[in-house]
């Protein structure tokens, strides 16, 4: 069942870079140190509590550090009725290929 609810970074470069709708579960010293541009924070422990806060989006792409996260994130919010799917590999994968990140607590 994972699978279906996981994109690779690829995919996820290829839908951020047509205006995808991020959600980032780290915390924030981590979104801090440097996010996927555009990404909203709500960290994992918060989200059931804020989901007010979730963007709109159809899907919700979930990023966290490496994937654990973001799936556990994207695994509560597909049960809650959101179209979501997690960023496997997450925003060290997305350093580590070279891709931008925007540092400090603003989604831009």
């Amino acid at each position: 069942m994972a699978d279906s609810l996981e994109v690779d970074l690829d995919t996820f470069a290829t839908a951020h870079a047509a205006g995808a709708v991020v959600l980032d579960v780290r915390n924030p010293d981590e979104y801090e140190s440097g996010h996927v541009s555009g990404a909203v924070l709500i960290p994992l422990g918060e989200l059931g509590g804020r989901q007010d806060d979730i963007p709109d989006g159809d899907p919700v792409y979930v990023i966290c550090a490496m994937g654990g996260r973001s799936l556990q994130a994207t695994k509560a919010m597909v049960d809650a009725g959101y179209n979501a799917l997690s960023v496997a590999g997450g925003t060290k994968g997305w350093i580590e290929q070279g891709r931008p990140v925007v540092t400090g607590m603003s989604p831009e």
